[in-house]
């Protein structure tokens, strides 16, 4: 059986169905953009015209988002469908862990905090705090 065969049954083996970790990675992004706008997922849901629930399914990772779907995700979120994409391929960067933070309220408050403050310096001295705590609550 030649590589090419063996290249389609394992495509065709997987469940096309199922989600995966890019699908998570997807969702991670839909979460981050919806609380960076501070739009409730109830607000989304309704925009799409699907439950709020299944907005949680998408940003969770539980559930695929078709290509339609992304297209009005993007519309509805003020970005372009590459921000839900860019660099899916597996082994890219260090997003996994990064991305979650992003994702929660306090992620989302910390870059806005953050922004909001003009001199380096002053950033630079609260980043240098937050190692600092971190350090510190790891050695407990």
């Amino acid at each position: 059986m030649g590589r090419k065969a063996a290249a389609y049954r394992k495509i065709s083996n997987t469940n096309k169905r199922s989600a995966d970790e890019r699908d998570v990675r997807i969702g991670q992004r839909l979460r981050t953009r919806r609380m960076e706008l501070k739009i409730s997922q109830q607000e989304l849901g309704s925009a799409l015209g699907v439950s709020f629930q299944q907005i949680q399914k998408y940003e969770k990772g539980v559930n695929r988002i078709g290509a339609a779907r992304l297209v009005q995700l993007a519309e509805a979120l003020d970005t372009n469908t590459g921000y839900f994409i860019g660099e899916l391929e597996k082994g890219r960067g260090h997003e996994s862990e990064f991305g979650e933070f992003l994702a929660t309220r306090e992620g989302v408050a910390i870059v806005e905090a953050m922004i909001t403050i003009d001199e380096e310096r002053v950033r630079r001295l609260i980043i240098d705090i937050a190692r600092t705590l971190g350090a510190l609550c790891k050695a407990a």
